[in-house]
C-alpha cells in the first residue's frame, strides 16, 4: 500500500509541472497575439487619425489664413491673429503651393480632436468619403463647403446681426437674365433702374464671415423634401429669391417647372416649383395674417373681419412640409388693422375696438396652437421670419411716401420701430411645444433703404413705370436683400446637419 501511494505521488509531480508550463505558454501566446493585432489595427487605419484635404482658393491670399470657431461661420480673411485658442482645425497645419492657373492650393492636415477620436473610430471610410464629396463647391465659392460646414458645427458665439453691408464683386448670385422667376414688381433692373450697387452688397458680420451660398449643397439638403413659404407678398419676395438662387445648382433648367403650369404674378397666391433631379418642391402659399379673413353682418352691412381665433383656411396645404418658413407683419400696419374698429373677431363677437398689438398677439397664439397640434417636429423644421422693414419717407405708400432717391444704405444704426412686433413673435415662439427658429432679418434690412423697387416696381415691362406718384418702399428688388435672408436660412440648415 505504501509503495502504491509513493508511486502515485511520483506520477502527479511531473503532471502538475506540465500543466503549469502549458498554462503559461498559452498566456504568453495570447498576449503576443493581442499586442500584434492592436499594432496592426493602429498602423492600417491612418485615415481615422489624419485626413488630408486639398483646398482651392480663387485668389492669392495676402494675409495668413486663420479659421475660427465662430457661429456658423469662418474668420474673415483680413484677420491675422493666429493665436486664438478656438481654432476650428485644432492643431491644423497649412502648406501653400502655387499652381499653373495662378491660384493658390492649400493643403490642410486636419487632426481629429482627442475628445472625438473614439467616435471617429465608429465611422467607416464611406462616411469620410461622403463628407469629402460634400466639399465640392461651385466655381464662385471663396471658402470650401467642408470648412464652412465645420464652422457651422462649431458655431455658437458669433452675432450674425452685428455687421455691415460691404461691396462684393462676386454678387449678385443671379440676374434677371439667368432667372425667369422674378416677378415684374421686383425686377428693378428690368424696369429701368440704372444704378447697380444695390445688387453688389453683401452682409458681413463684424466678428465672422458667413459661408457663401452654395446652390448644389442647398439642393442636396432639400433632396426629396418639401420646402414651403407661408405668408404675405414679402415672403413671396424671399421665395422667388430662393428659386433664383437654387437655379445656380441646376444643369438642365427644363427640369424645373411649376407643377400646374402657372406663371408667377401678383394675382395668383399659391405656387409649387418642382426640381426634378432632386425630387423636391419649393412652394409658396399666400396668407397675409396666418389667420382667417372672413366677413360678418353688422347691422345692414356685411363687413370684412379678421378671425384672430381661427387659422387660415388654406392651412391644410402647409402640413407635411419638411421645411416651412412663416411670416406675417406688413398687413398689420394698414389703416384698418391699426385702427381695430369693428374688425377683429373672436367666435361670434366682433370687437368694437381692439389694440393692434393685442390682436397681433392673439393671432400668433392661434397660429402657434395650430403648429403645436398639427406639425410633427420630427419631420418638419419650422422657421418664423422677423418683420421686414419699410422705408417710406414723407408719408405712407398711398400718401406720397418715397424712397426713390436712395442709392446707398443708411449709415445710422437701426431704429426700434419694428422691434415691438418682433418681441411679440419671440415671446409666442418661446412658449410653444414645437421648436420654431426665429430668422431675424430686421436689423440688417433696416440699413437698406436703397434696396426697394421705389419707382421701378412694375406696370409691365412694355410699360416701364417710373412715376413718383406711388413708390414701393416695402418690397425688395431682386436680386437684392432677400438673397441675404436665404443665405441666413442656408446657415441654419447647414447647422442642422451636425445636430
Amino acid at each position: 500500500m505504501e509503495r502504491q501511494r509513493s508511486f502515485s505521488l511520483s506520477l502527479s509531480l511531473p503532471l502538475k509541472s506540465t500543466l503549469l508550463l502549458t498554462f503559461f505558454s498559452l498566456l504568453a501566446s495570447s498576449l503576443l497575439i493581442f499586442f500584434s493585432f492592436s499594432f496592426w489595427i493602429f498602423t492600417s487605419t491612418p485615415t481615422l487619425i489624419l485626413q488630408q484635404t486639398h483646398l482651392h482658393f480663387n485668389s492669392t491670399p495676402t494675409t495668413p489664413l486663420t479659421v475660427q470657431t465662430l457661429p456658423g461661420l469662418v474668420e474673415p480673411a483680413d484677420r491675422t491673429d493666429s493665436s486664438s485658442k478656438d481654432s476650428i482645425l485644432i492643431g491644423a497645419l497649412f502648406e501653400e503651393r502655387g499652381n499653373a492657373t495662378g491660384s493658390v492650393e492649400w493643403t490642410v492636415l486636419q487632426q481629429v480632436p482627442e475628445e472625438e477620436e473614439d467616435e471617429g473610430k465608429e465611422d467607416d471610410d464611406d462616411e469620410v468619403q461622403e463628407r469629402m464629396a460634400d466639399a465640392v463647391t461651385a466655381a464662385n465659392d471663396t471658402v470650401p463647403l467642408e470648412i464652412r460646414e465645420e464652422a457651422v458645427k462649431e458655431s455658437g458665439r458669433c452675432d450674425l446681426m452685428n455687421g455691415s453691408w460691404v461691396y462684393d464683386e462676386g454678387y449678385p448670385l443671379y440676374t434677371n437674365a439667368t432667372c425667369p422667376y422674378i416677378d415684374e414688381g421686383f425686377d428693378c433692373d428690368g424696369n429701368g433702374r440704372k444704378d447697380k450697387s444695390y445688387m453688389k452688397l453683401r452682409w458681413r458680420p463684424h466678428t465672422c464671415e458667413m459661408p457663401r451660398f452654395n446652390a448644389t449643397s442647398m439642393l442636396q439638403m432639400m433632396r426629396g423634401k418639401r420646402v414651403v413659404f407661408v405668408g404675405d407678398s414679402i415672403n413671396r419676395n424671399q421665395w422667388e429669391s430662393l428659386l433664383c438662387m437654387l437655379l445656380g445648382g441646376v444643369k438642365d433648367r427644363s427640369r424645373v417647372y411649376e407643377t400646374r403650369g402657372r406663371k408667377i404674378t401678383k394675382e395668383k397666391g399659391n405656387y409649387s416649383f418642382r426640381f426634378v433631379d432632386y425630387m423636391c418642391t419649393v412652394e409658396f402659399y399666400v396668407s397675409h395674417f396666418l389667420v382667417h379673413e372672413g366677413k360678418v353682418r353688422i347691422g345692414q352691412k356685411r363687413v370684412q373681419t379678421l378671425r384672430i381665433d381661427k387659422i387660415d383656411h388654406g392651412s391644410s396645404r402647409w402640413r407635411g412640409a419638411d421645411i416651412v418658413v412663416f411670416n406675417t407683419g406688413s398687413w398689420w400696419s394698414h389703416y384698418k388693422t391699426k385702427a381695430g374698429i369693428n374688425y377683429y373677431q373672436e367666435g361670434s363677437m366682433v370687437h368694437p375696438r381692439l389694440d393692434v398689438s393685442t390682436a397681433f398677439r392673439k393671432a400668433l397664439i392661434t397660429w402657434a396652437s395650430w403648429v403645436d397640434s398639427r406639425i410633427n417636429p420630427r419631420k418638419t423644421r419650422v422657421f418664423f421670419r422677423s418683420i421686414s422693414p419699410s422705408h417710406f419717407r414723407g408719408g405712407q405708400w398711398n400718401s406720397g411716401g418715397h424712397c426713390g432717391e436712395a442709392t446707398q444704405p443708411l449709415d445710422l444704426p437701426p431704429s426700434e420701430e419694428f422691434h415691438e412686433k418682433n418681441a411679440i413673435i419671440r415671446d409666442v415662439i418661446r412658449r410653444m411645444r414645437v421648436p420654431v427658429e426665429f430668422l431675424d432679418i430686421t436689423s440688417l434690412s433696416e440699413y437698406r433703404i436703397d434696396g426697394h423697387p421705389s419707382i421701378y416696381g412694375g406696370g409691365g415691362k412694355s410699360k416701364r413705370r417710373q412715376s413718383s406718384a406711388i413708390q414701393d418702399c416695402s418690397h425688395w428688388c431682386l436680386p437684392g436683400v432677400p438673397d441675404t435672408w436665404n443665405e441666413l436660412l442656408y446657415v441654419h440648415l447647414l447647422g442642422s446637419r451636425h445636430r
